[in-house]
C-alpha cells in the first residue's frame, strides 16, 4: 500500500476528506519520529512497538572493488508487530 493508498483507506474509513486524511497521518508520522527521537521507543498496544536501535561500526567488502572496507556506526529503526497484527495478518 503506497502513502496515497493509505490517505484514502483513511479518509473513507474515518469518514474525513482526503486533506484532512493527509493530515491526520503527517501527524502520525511526526508523532511516531519525536517518539523516537526522544524517548527511543514508540509501543503501539495490540499492533507493535517501534524502537531505535545502533548498529556498531563493522568491517565489510566493497562488492566493486573486493577491497574490505569500514562501514561507520549508524542508528535505525525497527518494528516489532504486535500480537493483534500478528493474528489479523495470519488470517
Amino acid at each position: 500500500m503506497s502513502g496515497n493508498e493509505l490517505i484514502e483507506f483513511v479518509a473513507s474509513e474515518a469518514g474525513l476528506s482526503k486533506a484532512d486524511a493527509a493530515k491526520a497521518v503527517k501527524a502520525v508520522e511526526k508523532g511516531i519520529t519525536k517518539g523516537l527521537k526522544e524517548q527511543g521507543k514508540v509501543a503501539l498496544v495490540g499492533f507493535g512497538t517501534y524502537s531505535k536501535k545502533i548498529r556498531a561500526a563493522r568491517e565489510g567488502i566493497n562488492p566493486l572493488t573486493k577491497q574490505p572496507m569500514k562501514i561507520p556506526a549508524k542508528t535505525t529503526v525497527s518494528f516489532k508487530p504486535g500480537s493483534k497484527l500478528k493474528e489479523a495478518v495470519n488470517e
